[in-house]
């Protein structure tokens, strides 16, 4: 199997997890308080900060593999977040799950439809500086690992 297909397959069963998990919660759950820090951040928050960074990630991924431009040297995670959160806020819970299933379903069509040799492609990530669309593909399912697991500190 190619390196290309591994991490659509990837994408799409973690995909599928995570659209599980959510579509399984209660109402009440979808307010557990996950981060209190700052601004605090319920189940709900996190969905839709699943959804808006990986579109605007998957965005800057085909800027990179086209362009080779990169996220700017000012950018900050955290004033995008913010301003997202604001966008998203009054959306239902069900409708960003439907988000997610659809921006994940154009994530592992975006991976699929990759050459090999463009995993090899660099540009500025936000997070991780500079380094190849490979490694970007993955913080993708890293970064939501990592977010599940403060999700499920809460649930139990």
């Amino acid at each position: 199997m190619s390196e290309i297909n591994e991490l659509a397959d990837k994408l799409r069963s973690e995909g599928e997890k995570f659209y599980s998990m959510f579509a399984g919660l209660s109402d009440e759950q979808w307010h557990a308080e996950v981060y209190t820090e700052g601004e605090t951040w319920s189940i709900r928050n996190v969905l839709s900060h699943f959804v808006t960074s990986e579109r605007g990630l998957v965005k800057l991924f085909e800027r990179i593999r086209t362009t080779g431009e990169g996220a700017s040297e000012d950018f900050s995670i955290d004033r995008y977040n913010a301003t997202q959160q604001e966008r998203t806020k009054d959306l239902p819970p069900r409708e960003l799950l439907e988000q997610y299933k659809e921006v994940r379903s154009n994530s592992v069509a975006w991976v699929a439809g990759l050459k090999e040799e463009e995993l090899e492609i660099q540009g500025r990530h936000p997070f991780l500086g500079m380094t190849k669309i490979r490694d970007m593909i993955k913080m993708l399912y890293i970064h939501n690992q990592n977010h599940y697991r403060d999700m499920k500190k809460v649930l139990k």
